[in-house]
């Protein structure tokens, strides 16, 4: 389902009680950056759930641990963007991410001495640099992080936060990362309470949920930078759905990329071109990232469409 303008969507269902607040951050965080010089990227992150009951016990989830989108808010940090972070929670966020989900238990990390909590000597160093690039974050107000659960909630923060940062216009940066429910159970349709087991199976009829994207990109944030991704399993529909997705929204790129080889390999696909990014066995053997290539790219595709945009002006 495809929506025009304004749809009754947003007028349909409640919007998350603490939108209000989220607007004054937002409004807050934008003007600071604005008066620093800086650009702002939307990074969204992680997956969403779609509640079966108004009082939520049981929900459909759409898992995504928010890897890219956490590891690609610190890059963009480091290349001088500040970040607006649209994440799940309890998904991985910046900096934290190296040391929440991992296969590490934390508390091996530390040693006792005495009365005193220490860093084990194995971890210290690395620890001393993430810790080092989080403080100087936080110091310079470079981060703003937001969290959702519900696909409702996100689509009702996208809304509202997009259309704050679209008076940045071509300076504003929206990097979908996040993986988005297809469906959804309108609210006119979903029980109160919890739905009971014991009284055979459970038939469940959800409508696909809307389609967000092609708004966002000629209405809510008609001249800013917009980043979509397309994840398949089939080799074989990879570009040629990437290719669909572009010429579908009109936005700017598609980051196209394989469910088993995603670490590893993503396709830029634009209207012009198609570019392949590829890590190294030596590269990932060393804890490179591929989010720091796919950062550098975006960056200098920014550049030309800000640039462009100012000659057209």
């Amino acid at each position: 389902m495809e929506i025009d303008g304004e749809d009754d969507y947003f007028v349909k269902n409640t919007p998350p009680k603490n939108i209000n607040e989220v607007e004054r951050k937002t409004k807050e965080f934008m003007k600071y950056q604005q008066e620093k010089g800086r650009r702002i990227v939307l990074v969204t992150s992680g997956g969403t759930t779609v509640p079966l009951e108004n009082q939520t016990v049981r929900f459909v989830d759409n898992f995504s641990a928010g890897t890219r989108g956490s590891a690609s808010a610190e890059y963009f940090i480091e290349n001088g963007y500040a970040v607006i972070f649209l994440y799940r929670q309890h998904s991985l966020r910046p900096y934290s991410r190296h040391y929440s989900h991992s296969k590490n238990c934390f508390l091996d990390m530390l040693d006792i001495d005495k009365d005193n909590i220490i860093v084990n000597d194995k971890y210290k160093e690395s620890m001393k640099s993430i810790l080092e690039r989080y403080k100087k974050t936080k110091a310079e107000n470079l981060l703003l992080e937001i969290d959702f659960f519900t696909v409702k909630d996100y689509f009702f923060y996208l809304n509202k936060i997009t259309k704050i940062l679209a008076t940045m216009e071509e300076k504003s940066m929206y990097y979908l990362a996040a993986a988005v429910s297809d469906f959804f159970i309108p609210p006119e349709r979903m029980v109160e309470h919890k739905i009971q087991s014991g009284e055979g199976a459970l038939k469940l009829s959800l409508d696909q949920v809307p389609k967000f994207l092609k708004p966002l990109v000629s209405e809510w944030a008609p001249k800013g930078f917009i980043v979509s991704f397309k994840l398949e399993t089939d080799p074989a529909l990879l570009i040629s759905k990437a290719r669909k997705a572009l010429k579908r929204y009109g936005h700017q790129i598609v980051i196209g990329n394989m469910l088993l080889t995603r670490k590893k390999v993503v396709h830029f696909i634009t209207n012009d071109e198609e570019r392949k990014i590829e890590m190294t066995e030596e590269e990932l053997n060393n804890g490179i990232e591929i989010e720091t290539k796919i950062i550098s790219e975006l960056i200098k595709k920014h550049d030309q469409w800000i640039n462009q945009s100012e000659a057209n002006n």
